[in-house]
């Protein structure tokens, strides 16, 4: 498995990862608008990428999908600086994986790369959180390192919040 940028080819199987993941409440595509050009999105993502014409509330972030053989199995959001919003809820590492591909350890492999990924850019304190209810995130943060700071309330739903340090 691999991370790697989205590209042009990636439009259907993106699209339908966007789908099935919405079915969750899961924003698999960020900041995706229904019936947007494809091209566009990736020029938004690019721009986010490089800190370039950030919308309000945005901060600079890289947007890889996981790839396995071929299949686009999941992707991750690696944030390059924290806001308000993202410091108390949304973290450093955003991660995501199909339904047909969860419990493969995927969601480990997206979070170990993206740690390196993050840590290259030079955060050395990342935080990652996941709802309270969600036993694979859990288990799949504290695998690398994880250790639980708190827990706080956002919107109705309980978050957990980890760092993980460059020791860990």
């Amino acid at each position: 498995m691999k991370l790697r940028p989205l590209s042009l080819a990636d439009e259907s199987q993106a699209l339908l990862a966007h789908s099935e993941l919405a079915k969750d409440n899961f924003e698999f595509l960020l900041g995706y608008k229904e019936g947007m050009a494809w091209h566009e999105y990736l020029e938004i993502l690019e721009n986010e990428a490089t800190g370039t014409n950030l919308k309000e509330g945005r901060v600079p972030a890289t947007f890889l999908i996981a790839e396995c053989d071929g299949n686009l199995v999941g992707r991750t959001s690696i944030r390059h600086e924290l806001n308000d919003f993202l410091f108390n809820f949304g973290g450093h590492i955003g991660y995501g994986i199909r339904p047909s591909y969860r419990r493969q350890g995927f969601a480990t492999e997206v979070l170990r790369q993206s740690l390196a990924y993050v840590r290259e850019i030079g955060v050395t304190e990342v935080l990652v959180t996941c709802l309270d209810n969600n036993e694979g995130s859990k288990r799949v943060i504290e695998s690398q390192g994880g250790l639980l700071e708190n827990k706080v309330e956002h919107e109705g739903a309980l978050w957990r919040r980890y760092w993980i340090t460059s020791d860990s």
